[in-house]
């Protein structure tokens, strides 16, 4: 398709406001309006770090200044659900009838939380995060003296039960699995974190919850061991689900998300999709998982952006994302499971490296950001390592690249 004169991005998240900022970034100079159900547009990650545990207003959380808004001239819609895509007209209608024209749109509405199924799912005080307003629900459950029984204890579940240690709050975690993350981070790595838990307090439990009920002011929240626990509130971390829906009434390809070419160019040639709702088709066919990391995020827009401006888009790179619990930071990119040998590196910080056929694949670190940065480059470039100087404390992987 030719420029388009216009762009209309549905969803105001890392990925809708990146896309946009992207676009101006690239020189494009036609109108741009985001279309955002939110109060305005925000920034995601802080929902379980500034915004729950600080009490921080929405407004520190925004991405732009109105003023910034207006210089670069895009144009944000809050408050404003898009009920409708109309791509052959080129039309997005909203909830109060409103419509936005646009040439070209990105459809960037994110995923919600999934809510849990056992009874009782439905009480008042089983509570999901994923909003501002799931952030204040549950910093007002999370009074010191309170209990609050944290479901899942993936990497959400993880910063929320050491946000409400933070607060005061007793927590009890609980999770499917013995060493959660472990097919993520790998079994050594995970099990360093997922003990952080217990020495900061936290009441680890290994299960699901098979129903909840009330229990005079409060929950009783029977696990499928068949022991409970009466607590204030239940918070759910048990993943998310793509916002699909309006994609897919329109007509879009969709598969558990939007189905999107690695551009991000969706089934109709009009239309784009990015963020968390977005699931790529690889180039012999398959579909690969959606990848629900914030950099990912920012990583398709520009690419979207450069296919709407119709410039190169920018190299591929390995995935990066980071967590922080307790005080401590992690970061990761690349793979830390599969095909390879795991390399574990002891002492402060520690690390953990996944070497496959001679080259680095993987990389995790604790409170060590510079070696993930040079780790995401000796991935990148394919430079060949030894797993012998990665696991010595003393090696510097920027060693690797001053010969690459």
């Amino acid at each position: 398709m030719s420029r388009p004169a216009s762009v209309a991005i549905v969803g105001g998240g890392v990925a809708g406001f990146t896309t946009a900022s992207a676009l101006r970034d690239l020189g494009f100079d036609g109108g741009v309006t985001i279309v955002e159900s939110e109060p305005a547009s925000y920034d995601r990650p802080p929902l379980s770090k500034a915004a729950f545990v600080e009490g921080a207003p929405l407004e520190s959380l925004a991405f732009a200044s109105p003023e910034s808004l207006a210089a670069r001239r895009i144009e944000v819609l809050p408050n404003a659900a898009a009920v409708a895509l109309e791509p052959d007209a080129g039309r997005v209608v909203l909830d109060d009838g409103r419509e936005v024209r646009a040439e070209a749109i990105v459809v960037a509405t994110g995923a919600r939380a999934r809510r849990p199924a056992f009874p009782g799912a439905d009480l008042e005080g089983v509570l999901t995060l994923r909003t501002f307003r799931d952030a204040q629900a549950i910093r007002r459950a999370a009074q010191p003296g309170a209990r609050v029984l944290v479901l899942g204890a993936g990497l959400i579940g993880a910063e929320l039960a050491s946000g409400l240690r933070t607060l005061g709050t007793d927590v009890v975690l609980v999770d499917r699995n013995v060493v959660p993350l472990a097919r993520l981070l790998g079994g050594a790595f995970a099990a360093r974190l997922h003990a952080m838990h217990a020495e900061h307090g936290v009441d680890v439990r290994v299960g699901g919850v098979a129903a909840v009920e009330r229990a005079g002011g409060r929950l009783r929240a029977t696990l499928a061991d068949g022991s409970s626990a009466v607590v204030d509130a239940v918070v759910a971390g048990l993943g998310a689900e793509p916002n699909a829906a309006l994609a897919d009434t329109a007509g879009l390809e969709t598969a558990d998300g939007v189905v999107v070419d690695r551009e991000g160019r969706a089934s109709h040639p009009g239309v784009f999709a990015v963020g968390d709702v977005a699931r790529r088709r690889s180039s012999d066919g398959t579909l690969e998982p959606r990848d629900e990391h914030w950099e990912a995020a920012q990583l398709a827009a520009h690419a979207v952006a450069a296919a709407i401006v119709g410039v190169d888009p920018p190299r591929p790179t390995a995935a990066w994302y980071w967590s922080d619990r307790y005080g401590i930071h992690l970061e990761v990119v690349g793979r830390l499971v599969g095909d390879g040998d795991e390399v574990l590196r002891d002492g402060a910080p520690d690390a953990v490296f996944r070497v496959a056929d001679g080259v680095l694949v993987g990389a995790a670190t604790i409170d060590d950001p510079m070696t993930v940065r040079a780790a995401r480059r000796v991935i990148d470039r394919r430079v060949p390592v030894d797993p012998a100087r990665l696991a010595d404390p003393a090696f510097e992987l920027r060693a690797l690249l001053r010969g690459a």
